[in-house]
């Protein structure tokens, strides 16, 4: 293994492992933000789980994804997992374009672009281990 993976991979699950614990446990906060999409895609993939149910699982599975990159353990597996799981809490937590207040925009936009960033890491990592 590379040092850059060795560094990066543990860098970038950091996130992950941090945000996801914070949804498993403490759900109810993110719950009105995740309205917004938790709904549409528990249809389409065909799930009966109300949107805390749902926060809850997006964050166990950020978890345990991002143990497992980390470690190195089928890292390209848990990237592709994480960077799924980063599209829906990026659509429905940093919806920058609904933002009236400037501040409030400007902060939803970094956090928006940041989890862009982080994806594009986790693409990295799925196409090259």
């Amino acid at each position: 293994m590379r040092i850059s993976s060795f560094v990066a991979r543990p860098l970038l699950a950091g996130m992950f492992v941090y945000g996801g614990l914070d949804a498993f446990r403490n759900p109810a906060g993110k719950v009105p933000r995740a309205e917004k999409v938790a709904p549409d895609i528990a249809s389409v993939v065909g799930i009966d789980a109300d949107t805390e149910q749902l926060v809850q699982f997006n964050g166990a599975l950020q978890v345990g994804a991002g143990i497992t990159l980390a470690l190195g353990v089928l890292p390209r597996l848990s990237a592709l997992l994480l960077a799924g799981s980063l599209v829906p809490t990026t659509l429905a937590g940093h919806r920058f374009w609904e933002e009236a207040d400037d501040a409030a925009r400007a902060q939803q936009t970094i956090q928006f672009l940041k989890n862009a960033a982080m994806f594009g890491g986790l693409l990295l990592v799925a196409e090259h281990g």
